[in-house]
């Protein structure tokens, strides 16, 4: 069972608590009204999957019902790092030479 800090609440907390919510850091367009069909589906349904460093929007659905932000390595599942949403990607310098 993984263990998932919740930036907010402060506490690391089952899994079970959690869901997850796609990808972290997608900017909606300006003026999304005016956006050709295809722009629409890639920024509406286009989302990258890849192997090694992700960044999440998580849901502490059971405890404090808010969204926050996570850095999770798809290799090993492991959580790196999570964060108040809002907040810029963090600097991961601390987990680089790290064998994934």
């Amino acid at each position: 069972m993984l263990l998932i800090h919740c930036p907010y609440c402060g506490e690391a907390r089952s899994e079970l608590e959690f869901a997850a919510a796609g990808e972290a850091h997608i900017a909606r367009p300006d003026n999304i009204a005016e956006i050709s069909d295809e722009d629409f589906a890639q920024y509406f349904f286009m989302r990258s999957n890849p192997k090694g460093i992700h960044y999440e929007r998580w849901r502490h659905a059971h405890g404090c019902g808010r969204f926050f932000n996570a850095v999770r390595d798809t290799v090993s599942d492991r959580f790196l790092k999570t964060y108040k949403a809002g907040e810029p990607k963090p600097d991961l310098s601390e987990f680089e030479g790290e064998g994934r």
